[in-house]
């Protein structure tokens, strides 16, 4: 007898942003992501003994990116359940699950080019240190195409989205085609009100990949991303609010990539913007919001377009 599978959202507070996981409860239970530090102790704990589970009970851990907002609280929920739940994430972001310092030079690589703060080495350190329970080494790696178990017959198919970050994933549960997409779709963006993706075309393909070779009947997001208007979707969508979600998150791509595009063909220039050297791309798009923020989405996508514009050259 196949065993159902039922999906309960878990949220996390963390400053601007919530923080969503979400626990499959199957024969061998499943959390999905797994916030910062505090999250498994404050909010996965008590949400599941309000639904009469247990957390010591979970079996896998299943990362959808190395983000610290997703993986800060992965060594702490393992510890909760004894070291016996199964981590897993991408090869290629396993580095970010295994370092605190690979944070920091993710941030000195892209991003912290352009924010211009003499301390942001020394902050994204410090957040680093706060917000990720510990390093540790992950149980199984996977790169897309893996079946997972979670026994009674319930099985999650691992799907390679990069573009987010280099090993971003979408978990599918089999059967009901419930996708765990974490950041790969994210529309008008969440608290920064921009889309944030290390790499352009792969953004894309991830997109186009789940609006062709998924189809989700349900759509579970990493946070509440948001609509043109401003609203959120909240993070558990049906299928034709999934379509809606791919299709605008499509839509807001082909738009920045045109303005960043732009952008980079007239010549990056240092002005005193606060979107400097981007400050076409800002304006063109009608971007108001306040790129330093952090994970401060504006630079993270214009370096990706820079990136990718420097290789075709």
């Amino acid at each position: 007898m196949t065993h159902t599978a039922n999906v309960h959202p878990l949220v996390s507070p963390w400053g601007r942003f919530g923080l969503y996981s979400f626990f499959i409860d199957a024969p061998e239970p499943a959390v999905v992501d797994t916030g910062i530090a505090s999250s498994p102790a404050e909010g996965m704990a008590p949400a599941l003994e309000a639904i009469g589970r247990r957390i010591e009970d979970v079996r896998w851990i299943l990362l959808t990116h190395g983000h610290i907002d997703h993986i800060g609280g992965a060594h702490a929920l393992w510890e909760l359940t004894g070291r016996r739940a199964q981590v897993v994430i991408h090869e290629a972001d396993a580095p970010m699950l295994r370092s605190r310092r690979a944070h920091v030079e993710e941030y000195l690589a892209g991003r912290g080019r352009y924010l211009g703060d003499p301390r942001g080495e020394a902050k994204v350190t410090a957040a680093t240190n706060a917000v990720i329970s510990g390093e540790m080494e992950p149980t199984r790696l996977v790169r897309g195409g893996e079946t997972i178990s979670l026994g009674g017959g319930v099985t999650v198919s691992v799907h390679s989205v990069p573009g987010h970050t280099p090993g971003s994933v979408a978990y599918v549960l089999d059967g009901p085609r419930s996708a765990f997409v974490g950041d790969a779709v994210q529309v008008h963006g969440a608290a920064n009100g921009f889309p944030g993706y290390t790499d352009p075309a792969a953004y894309r393909a991830g997109l186009e990949y789940l609006r062709d070779e998924i189809r989700p009947q349900h759509l579970y997001l990493g946070h509440p991303y948001r609509r043109a208007d401003g609203t959120p979707y909240g993070v558990e969508l049906d299928a034709e609010q999934a379509r809606e979600a791919i299709t605008q998150s499509l839509a807001v791509e082909s738009r920045v990539t045109a303005a960043a595009c732009g952008c980079l063909q007239a010549g990056l220039q240092e002005t005193e913007s606060p979107y400097s050297p981007f400050a076409r791309a800002a304006e063109e798009l009608g971007y108001t919001g306040d790129p330093t923020l952090e994970p401060s989405p504006f630079f993270t996508s214009m370096h990706g377009y820079r990136t990718q514009h420097d290789q075709t050259l």
